[in-house]
């Protein structure tokens, strides 16, 4: 069976990336690239606030957060420091979305077209029912 066609509700559906608020951007830059052997898949952010999605090797990501002078810490973290979301890749955003909405879930970024330099994607975010961030991420 190919990649993405088990799940019959939200075409394409499998782990996109997992999101993680950064305390020390070039550590953990240099960790997840030279140790861990991830490769740069796109750079994006703003001049404040670096942003990088890293590709693992297998098809999923990791999103790195450059921190700033509001991210937590850890003597003050955020309830899923530091983890901040974690997205579910689909062929469909807009109908992946209307499937949360239908089943009550509070959607929080409805979906949008993104061009992230090296990728166009539209994304959309929710919350699930434990208040957790879930993006679904189609890539173009």
């Amino acid at each position: 069976m190919p990649v993405g066609d088990g799940n019959a509700v939200i075409p394409g559906c499998g782990t996109h990336h997992i999101a993680v608020q950064t305390r020390d951007w070039d550590k953990s830059l240099a960790f997840y690239t030279e140790t861990l052997g991830m490769t740069v898949a796109a750079e994006f952010g703003s001049p404040n606030r670096k942003i990088v999605l890293l590709d693992t090797g297998d098809g999923s990501h990791m999103e790195l957060f450059e921190p700033t002078d509001s991210s937590p810490s850890a003597d003050d973290p955020s309830p899923n420091d530091p983890v901040t979301h974690f997205a579910l890749a689909t062929t469909d955003t807009r109908a992946a979305t209307e499937v949360v909405r239908e089943a009550g879930c509070e959607i929080t970024v409805e979906p949008t077209d993104v061009d992230l330099g090296e990728m166009s994607v539209t994304i959309s975010f929710f919350k699930g029912p434990s208040d957790e961030v879930v993006e679904f991420f189609q890539t173009h």
